[in-house]
């Protein structure tokens, strides 16, 4: 099929689905009720009183026209479509589009209209025409665009100023004297709305954009601290690894006359081990990035609580008092316990220097049978903080190295206005399958 025959039948296809877009646009099916207002929670109705009011205006000013029975009711009818509005636009809008057709043939101003309340007005105007009845149409046009889809209102726009031109085209009795004001007060009102309705919906995309932005940086955030804990603990089973199978080699070695079982037991678990170890390297390999060290030693020795002090004078280096406290008996602690709770006291220190300038920081490290506590507490700060960009890992890290150990984590504010980082980790570590256990 050539270029121009799929052109043509793009067309034709477009041309046929005109009559049923209409249709669409112009059936009053369902209602569009006006939303309320979201806040202030005293003005949730607002909008709708507002309509309501200028209706009764509207009508109000309607009647120092003098009008007839037929006129009277017509202007009613009017008002009673501006408050449909509010409700069911389109069913309005073909109310009032009715209403103009049959004012047009039906409805006549008295010859002598009140003295003063319009001057210079022709005396034979007829409804909806007047100054009230063309702000009462314009008033259902701006609520319709407000709610239906810009190619609709552009189609009932068009269909109202086309009937309005018919009806001056065909009916003289003083039409052409509004015809101006009235064909400027739809299109004015319609585009008014339409303004109103874009502007809405974008602030609406921009609030669901930002909402789905801020997801996206919790969970890249979330996911960068559990590389950087798997990169850690990577390094401490490997470590673990190597050792065993040092041990299994060199086992071998301190038993007189080791059987042949026990030679190729040991031979296996080196082989073992040091395939367990080549897939960690591998891992490895994939997990950090090139700049992980800016010293240039990532695969440098990991940190263990015995380094506290260290850490502490580089915090008070950096102008905040901070102090240490260790209770209890220390015992050896399994290599993730100690890593985790150093990482933790870590990155407490760090949010006191970026967000309380000038307080005072106390870490306390305790030392139980089947529990380590790790409390990182700080005064309010002395000064305001300056903005850091920060790059929101502190809390999502601590959190999971916490529940990797299943362990509980606490952080508040205290009533001097300071702030306080307190967990707990268990000293015997669950098995694997208890760890996951309840965990999604």
């Amino acid at each position: 099929m050539s270029e121009a025959d799929r052109a043509g039948r793009g067309g034709a296809a477009m041309l046929r689905t005109i009559p049923r877009n209409l249709v669409d646009d112009l059936s009053p099916r369902s209602p569009l009720p006006l939303p309320r207002m979201n806040r202030p929670r005293w003005a949730a109705y607002l909008p709708h009183t507002l309509v309501v009011v200028f209706a009764a205006f509207m009508l109000h000013r309607a009647g120092n026209y003098q009008l007839d029975r037929v006129s009277s009711l017509l202007a009613v009818l009017d008002a009673a479509a501006l408050v449909l509005a509010l409700f069911h636009p389109v069913l309005a809008w073909w109310a009032g589009l009715v209403l103009m057709v049959v004012g047009v043939q039906a409805a006549k101003l008295p010859e002598a209209s009140v003295p003063g309340t319009a001057p210079g007005m022709d005396a034979t105007v007829t409804l909806p025409w007047t100054v009230p009845g063309i702000a009462l149409q314009a008033g259902v046009l701006f609520l319709l665009a407000l709610r239906v889809r810009p190619r609709a209102l552009a189609t009932m726009l068009t269909i109202s100023v086309l009937t309005a031109l018919a009806c001056i085209s065909f009916n003289f009795r003083g039409l052409n004297y509004n015809a101006g004001l009235a064909l400027a007060g739809f299109v004015t009102a319609a585009l008014l709305g339409t303004t109103l309705r874009s502007r809405e919906t974008f602030r609406s995309r921009l609030v669901v954009q930002e909402e789905i932005t801020a997801e996206e940086r919790a969970r890249r955030a979330l996911l960068e601290e559990r590389t950087r804990i798997a990169r850690e603990l990577h390094d401490v089973v490997a470590h673990h690894m190597s050792v065993v199978s040092i041990q299994a080699q060199v086992a071998p070695h301190l038993a007189d006359n080791p059987s042949q079982e026990l030679q190729e037991n040991l031979e296996s678990i080196r082989q073992n081990a040091v395939e367990a170890l080549s897939e960690l390297r591998r891992v490895l390999g994939v997990l950090r990035s090139e700049n992980d060290d800016p010293d240039g030693a990532p695969y440098g020795p990991q940190p263990t609580l015995e380094r506290l002090e260290d850490l502490l004078g580089n915090v008070r280096t950096a102008g905040i008092e901070a102090d240490m406290e260790i209770t209890g008996t220390p015992v050896p602690l399994p290599s993730g316990v100690e890593l985790s709770a150093f990482r933790i006291v870590q990155e407490a220190l760090s949010n006191a220097m970026r967000h309380a300038p000038g307080s005072r920081v106390r870490v306390e490290v305790g030392h139980h049978p089947k529990m380590l506590t790790v409390r990182i507490a700080n005064t309010a700060p002395l000064r305001p903080a300056r903005p850091s960009p920060g790059s929101g890992h502190g809390l999502i890290g601590m959190r999971e190295r916490v529940a990797m150990l299943d362990g509980d984590l606490s952080t508040r504010g205290t009533a001097d206005g300071g702030y306080e980082v307190l967990a707990h980790l268990p000293v015997s570590l669950p098995a694997p399958e208890e760890a996951g256990r309840g965990r999604v």
